[in-house]
């Protein structure tokens, strides 16, 4: 099946290179293209994409708000920022707003295509590294409440763990080696800290986990 995709940059070059690289793969089709937020939105509501390449700074609506607007909206359609610099504080509230991760602008082309794929399984796009900067930032921005404590007092001791490690940016595969659980036991309880804690990935996992002191910055 081939993944569908809306390329939002202000940036006429920006989005030719991106479509250059994302039509070049059998799997991959760009179906749309916005030079702003708000035309990004309305091409999320009339295409229905996989996903979205969202540019953080643009004309009319910048990518945090449309990124805000298209998760507030309930569509299915995963959001990838993409951003020039990996500290830009924007991005942080994006990943807050419900993008599933975010690309720098010098990614490889083979990257690109791979991110696009990861989101558009329902995966979360975030690198350990990335999770370190990330939570560092938060630090000094201080928290934004996504659930609620008493959401979180409906999590097993297991399930804290495993949103503990989530937090620290580990995969299915590191937390079943930490916690000498299986991949699919492991798969089972992130399905479950999603679900009772109303997020729509683990980047939004990872935000929470920092966000309720369940991880720190000094943990990673």
């Amino acid at each position: 099946m081939t993944i569908r995709v809306v390329v939002a940059d202000d940036q006429t070059l920006v989005r030719g290179g991106f479509r250059m690289i994302i039509d070049a793969r059998d799997d991959l089709e760009v179906v749309g293209e916005a030079a702003d937020g708000r035309h990004a939105v309305r091409l999320v509501r009339q295409l229905r994409p996989d996903v979205v390449l969202m540019d953080v700074r643009m004309p009319v609506m910048d990518g945090i708000d449309a990124t805000r607007e298209i998760i507030a909206s309930g569509s299915t359609t995963r959001v990838l920022v993409v951003t020039t610099f990996d500290l830009d504080e924007h991005v942080l509230t994006a990943l807050r707003a419900g993008a599933s991760g975010f690309l720098l602008k010098d990614i490889r082309p083979v990257e690109l295509a791979d991110a696009i794929r990861v989101v558009a399984r329902g995966d979360a796009l975030l690198a350990p590294s990335v999770t370190r900067r990330m939570l560092d930032r938060f630090a000094s921005t201080g928290p934004a409440q996504l659930p609620t404590p008493a959401a979180l007092s409906e999590l097993s001791a297991r399930e804290l763990e495993v949103l503990a490690l989530i937090g620290q940016a580990l995969s299915n595969a590191e937390i079943a080696r930490h916690l000498s659980l299986s991949e699919a036991t492991v798969k089972s309880h992130v399905s479950a800290v999603l679900r009772k804690l109303g997020l729509r990935d683990r980047v939004q996992a990872a935000v929470a986990a920092y966000d309720h002191r369940i991880v720190r910055p000094r943990d990673l």
